[in-house]
């Protein structure tokens, strides 16, 4: 019970003092609130980033790869030689090795006839190697010449394909891709990433069709898909000390993580992201020693008095954290739910996948409370000159 009441009391007194100068607890919420928000949508932009530069790696129904070391990002691979997937195949556990190939092209917007670049996705459709909402029931459509599947979450710069597919009850919407007209058959869920604003699925014969001129003895990934009970840590083992140099094989996990160390190494996306963060940070830590250091100067008299009464430095910093604590507290509460807000407007602009998690809740709640108490311990500093001997 004392321990409990030497936690209570300053918290007690920290309240009643914070409460007392009303305007000067509502600059103090706004600013702590001012920066939860700014760290949360920085980690948000973060974590969106990587989750949807990985989402297609993600909804890949493989346990090994094969990809050329040389690839730094999926968007713009290099080309590893097809017969590496002939050669996997060589161990027993391997079941299926399927080619992947990745390009970008451009696409002329069915609405209005404007041009972007979208990505290409193709493989063996029958293989069931990707695991994209809404391909099996387009499965046997994509077998037909010049026949795709459009991402339903491509960026709306693309046209309204999904109202103009319904609008047609069935039939195929004609489009124009690379300069070839084709067939959008149905839609699929992958999503835009940064690197790509859109995609399109097709099978491997079609995609030869669209660019005649690329090189198909040379493929972009190979999917790895192995026998039931196969151990991929050991048919991994296996097939680096089968294959040459020229490819690595990695689990999906590996892949996924070969995908972020891009974006958060070689380019500034990543950088810049923590850097918001860390200004936030700044700023609100620098709002909230103003107040507490102004608080603890206007009743520095009042510290003096406890101090005369018997009440320890120990006693004091307890009650300039516990204000930090409250201002912590009441800017978090607010700043959450207008990020919460302001993830779903976010999202639905940009089509990126932002959301709340109790994770990143408790982790920007953790970053606020430390820029609190950091502001608190700086303040306290002023508590040096509460001396009854130098105020009476």
């Amino acid at each position: 019970m004392r321990r409990f009441e030497s936690l209570l009391l300053p918290l007690r007194l920290s309240w009643r003092q914070l409460r007392a100068e009303r305007a000067r607890l509502l600059a103090a919420m706004a600013g702590v609130m001012f920066a939860c928000v700014l760290v949360f949508m920085q980690i948000g932009f973060r974590a969106a980033l990587f989750d949807s530069a990985t989402s297609l790696l993600s909804a890949m129904r493989a346990e090994l790869f094969l990809l050329n070391p040389l690839t730094t990002a999926s968007f713009r691979p290099e080309p590893l030689p097809r017969i590496r997937a002939h050669q996997a195949l060589g161990i027993d556990a391997v079941r299926q090795a399927v080619p992947v190939y990745m390009a970008q092209v451009t696409w002329r917007n069915p609405e209005n006839g404007t041009r972007r670049t979208i990505q290409l996705v193709a493989f063996d459709i029958e293989s069931d190697a990707m695991g994209f909402s809404g391909l099996p029931a387009l499965a046997d459509a994509l077998k037909q010449p010049d026949a795709v599947a459009f991402d339903r979450r491509s960026r709306p710069e693309f046209g309204d394909v999904a109202r103009l597919l319904e609008a047609r009850q069935g039939t195929p919407l004609p489009v124009q891709i690379g300069g070839r007209q084709m067939n959008v058959m149905g839609l699929v869920d992958i999503g835009p990433s940064f690197g790509a604003d859109g995609n399109l699925v097709l099978s491997e014969t079609n995609f030869r069709r669209l660019l005649p001129n690329r090189d198909f003895s040379s493929a972009d990934l190979v999917a790895l898909r192995l026998q039931p009970g196969a151990d991929p840590a050991d048919v991994q083992a296996r097939l680096r000390a089968l294959l040459p140099p020229d490819v690595v094989v990695l689990t999906q996990p590996d892949l996924v993580a070969w995908e972020r160390r891009y974006w958060e190494e070689a380019t500034p996306i990543g950088f810049i992201f923590t850097f918001g963060s860390l200004m936030g940070l700044i700023v609100g830590m620098v709002i909230v020693y103003q107040i507490l250091f102004s608080d603890i100067a206007s009743h520095l008299r009042e510290y003096a008095t406890l101090k005369a009464m018997g009440y320890s430095n120990g006693y004091l910093a307890r009650v300039v954290l516990s204000a930090a604590l409250v201002l912590a507290v009441l800017g978090f509460v607010p700043g959450a739910v207008a990020s919460a807000i302001l993830y779903d407007v976010v999202g639905s602009a940009t089509f990126l996948p932002l959301g709340m998690s109790w994770g990143r809740g408790a982790l920007v709640f953790s970053l606020i409370f430390g820029m609190c108490a950091a502001a608190g311990l700086l303040a306290m500093r002023k508590l040096r000159d509460a001396q009854p001997a130098d105020m009476f």
